[in-house]
């Protein structure tokens, strides 16, 4: 696999991971149209990596403050006055992280791997590009603060329907939010600190197979794509978080449907 290559892959995965786009519906389109090869399970490990360590990078003030204060409650013996926000915040990614680990797994045992095929990701890209129109029109009435165990649950289920190719994990889990009224920022840092648990695990999974099938997986090529992945995984998360600031989620349900038509008249 030539550096070119490398570069435009990490590019694609490291912004679609937390752009609410389908990464699965660029990572076939791009290689398709230049003609390149499958770009193996190597670089799956990488950019699954390089993006987890861009999450845990960006949140790392959130994610220190959920370990100590969870840890606290713990050593505590739950006592009730140690029960912060972000005690509550670290077991509602818990719970919300749940569904997608017993789908994921419930599958994989049963040896049902979704498949990857081009109608498939067009189709999902389309339907749930419009639902995040619809879900984004709602007004940003609830914040952090308002997320309780019943919407974190409701969430995760959005996120186990990702496992489904061309829905993307960010945009559904956004689209979950949106739809009960959750603000658009609040939207986004769930579904990035969500990602956490999600990405972790698929790095691992993806590392054991790779491992088993006896790829030499941590090479020079592995060492670009986890970096370069890496560094625009934080590009992309500050840009999105920016933009919502300041605007809605609609280009992005537009960009889906329309890369949904384009994957759906060239394949």
């Amino acid at each position: 696999m030539s550096y070119i290559e490398i570069l435009v892959l990490s590019f694609i995965q490291g912004l679609t991971e937390f752009l609410p786009v389908s990464s699965s519906g660029h990572l076939i389109l791009i290689p398709k149209v230049l003609g390149w090869a499958d770009q193996g399970v190597e670089m799956d490990v990488a950019v699954h990596l390089g993006t987890l360590l861009s999450v845990v990078l960006y949140f790392r003030h959130d994610i220190r403050d959920m370990l100590l204060h969870f840890l606290t409650y713990l050593g505590s013996g739950f006592k009730k006055d140690q029960f912060t926000d972000e005690t509550r915040l670290s077991l509602v990614i818990i719970v919300a992280t749940l569904p997608a680990v017993i789908v994921g797994f419930t599958l994989k045992k049963l040896g049902m791997d979704l498949v990857r095929n081009v109608p498939l990701i067009a189709s999902t890209s389309i339907i749930f590009g419009a639902l995040m129109y619809l879900a984004d029109r709602n007004p940003q009435l609830l914040g952090l603060r308002q997320l309780t165990w019943k919407a974190g649950f409701i969430i995760g289920l959005a996120q186990a329907v990702a496992l489904l190719p061309g829905t993307s994990r960010s945009g559904i889990c956004m689209t979950a939010a949106r739809s009960m009224k959750f603000d658009r920022i609040t939207s986004a840092r769930f579904a990035f600190l969500l990602s956490i648990p999600a990405i972790l695990g698929a790095g691992i999974l993806t590392t054991i197979d790779a491992i088993k099938e006896g790829h030499d997986i941590f090479n020079a090529a592995f060492g670009s794509a986890f970096a370069l992945s890496f560094f625009f995984g934080v590009i992309a998360i500050h840009f999105m978080l920016t933009f919502l600031t300041r605007f809605g989620l609609g280009i992005f349900s537009l960009y889906r449907i329309i890369l949904g038509i384009i994957l759906l008249a060239i394949f």
